[in-house]
């Protein structure tokens, strides 16, 4: 049986002119009317077939090429350190500090304003219900090292925004970074993203000041984006907290207020290298640069093995020790394979823990604390406030083992759980760890590898710098980050390690949730090396 032809709105008549004119090539500008027929544009006509029922997408006005890749505009800024050393930028927060000082005491619980302890749950709570609570959690993970705890924890589901804007200049990109106190700074300020707000910032429940620069990151559309991804926030000390981490190229002119200032990327990659100077903020947005792409080696130059493997691990086209999508398939079995569960529970449920006027500590004096501050600022959208903070008990390492495999750089990450996380396993750095946290447990389930960074010999260290974790939140978060290079290779690895090369870790953080912010400030220090 000959099989029918259906033509919507169409008479007979007007199907054969139409397919009549499909065969006859019509001219873009053309139309078709027929005895009722809609009129067609035939440059939304695929004109080859024998109908005309299959519309294609309009032609495209305009096809946007970059005149150079990214990754290789962002090694050219790498290159370029001269002008704004150390001393150079100490120096402008030094005077700077004049006008945006931050005074910061420790109050007793009891004594917060503006926060009250609910009289059911026990949580600590803002009067206004906004900005976080500090609540409790109830953690299981089954033949883990602790198999059951409960712990306090900060729950803040706003999404906040960490931005940095990018422009050119005589052809190197430059970065707007800012000068920020926050209140658990140990050393007041730091070099911050152009934007580091949460929602209740940018939107003004506190009735602050408006935040500079916000619409460039509110509005990304109307300029070039070079990253925009959400990622993760201290999962052992927050429940599920995500950022939008951003970096927005303009062309046009940007005003420089007080507090801000241009760098080219190598001079923000010298800066890592000084004790507590670059924010946590500014560290995980830099991680998420698409620093790797064919061709790298043709701009960076060479100069010593670390830095020409580094180099050569930020080509994607140089090949890595697992493939991708092996590095893909262990994630999610590594997180379909263990069994974690985390659930909220109310504040005053919490066992383990002591609450005084003053604080909440755990009973063994162990892990942190939960503590009051009371703030007095200049420079900032508030001028006074008080809040809680977590305070850790001593200042905790985090490490990476690196190695030359191949020609190519690769680092040993970990599936890490913690119970913030939104999808039970983040890759984190090799070690992570408050050693003293680790006395009480037997050596075999203290942290694997803690020794290669504690007994390093001076020749296989290539980073080495204390910095802060988020001062928003936490006080004086300090971490020792080291960069180690090892020997050993594949014995190295184990059910929860792999080797890694540097440029797929790049190509995961185009992804929410595959590294942690503790590895991806790991990250930015290893970029920081290339030059």
């Amino acid at each position: 049986m000959r099989s029918k032809r259906f033509w919507p709105s169409c008479d007979r008549a007007g199907a054969r002119a139409c397919s009549r004119a499909s065969r006859a090539r019509i001219q873009p500008s053309s139309t078709v009317t027929r005895d009722g027929c809609a009129t067609v544009e035939t440059s939304h006509l695929v004109t080859t077939t024998e109908d005309c029922r299959m519309p294609v997408l309009p032609p495209a006005t305009t096809l946007r090429v970059d005149r150079e890749p990214i990754h290789l505009r962002l090694a050219r800024s790498a290159l370029v350190r001269d002008g704004a050393g150390v001393a150079d930028v100490r120096g402008w927060f030094d005077e700077f500090a004049r006008r945006a000082y931050t005074d910061v005491h420790r109050i007793p619980l009891s004594a917060l304003k503006s926060w009250h302890t609910d009289p059911a749950t026990g949580d600590i709570r803002h009067d206004l219900s906004k900005f976080f609570v500090v609540q409790g959690i109830d953690v299981a993970v089954p033949g883990g090292p602790v198999a059951h705890w409960r712990q306090p924890i900060i729950h803040q589901p706003e999404i906040g925004i960490l931005g940095i804007i990018a422009k050119e200049f005589d052809g190197v990109l430059h970065f707007l970074m800012q000068a920020k106190v926050e209140p658990g700074n140990g050393n007041g300020l730091q070099l911050s993203p152009t934007v580091q707000a949460t929602r209740s910032n940018y939107t003004r429940v506190h009735n602050g000041r408006a935040v500079p620069y916000l619409d460039y990151f509110r509005h990304p559309g109307m300029h070039r984006v070079i990253g925009d991804v959400r990622q993760s926030e201290q999962g052992s000390w927050f429940y599920r907290k995500r950022n939008r981490n951003m970096v927005v190229e303009v062309t046009g002119d940007v005003e420089v207020l007080d507090g801000f200032r241009w760098l080219t990327l190598g001079q923000i990659h010298a800066l890592l290298s000084a004790d507590d100077l670059v924010n946590m903020d500014a560290r995980t947005v830099l991680s998420c640069l698409p620093f790797a792409g064919a061709g790298v080696h043709r701009v960076l130059p060479g100069g010593g093995a670390i830095r020409e493997s580094l180099i050569r691990a930020c080509d994607e086209t140089a090949g890595s020790l697992h493939t991708t999508g092996e590095v893909l398939s262990w994630i999610t079995e590594m997180r379909c394979g263990l069994d974690v569960e985390t659930r909220r529970i109310p504040l005053n449920e919490v066992t383990g823990w002591h609450r005084t006027e003053d604080a909440i500590v755990h009973e063994s004096g162990r892990f942190f604390s939960v503590i009051g501050v009371g703030v007095s600022a200049g420079g900032r959208e508030v001028a006074h406030w008080t809040q809680p903070m977590i305070e850790p008990v001593g200042t905790g390492l985090i490490g990476l083992l690196v190695q030359d495999i191949g020609g190519v750089l690769h680092v040993l990450v970990q599936a890490r759980v913690e119970p913030g996380y939104l999808d039970v396993v983040e890759l984190g750095p090799t070690v992570q760890c408050i050693p003293g946290n680790h006395e009480m447990l037997p050596p075999g389930d203290r942290p694997r590898f803690l020794p290669d960074f504690l007994d390093a010999p001076a020749d296989q260290i290539h980073f080495d710098t204390v910095l802060s974790e988020e001062g928003g939140r936490f006080f004086h978060a300090l971490n020792r980050y080291m960069i180690v290079e090892t020997s050993r290779g594949a014995e190295l690895e184990h059910r929860a390690f792999r080797w890694i090369a540097v440029h797929q870790l790049v190509a995961l953080l185009r992804h929410s949730h595959y590294l942690s912010v503790q590895a991806r400030s790991m990250l930015a220090c290893l970029h920081s090396l290339i030059t």
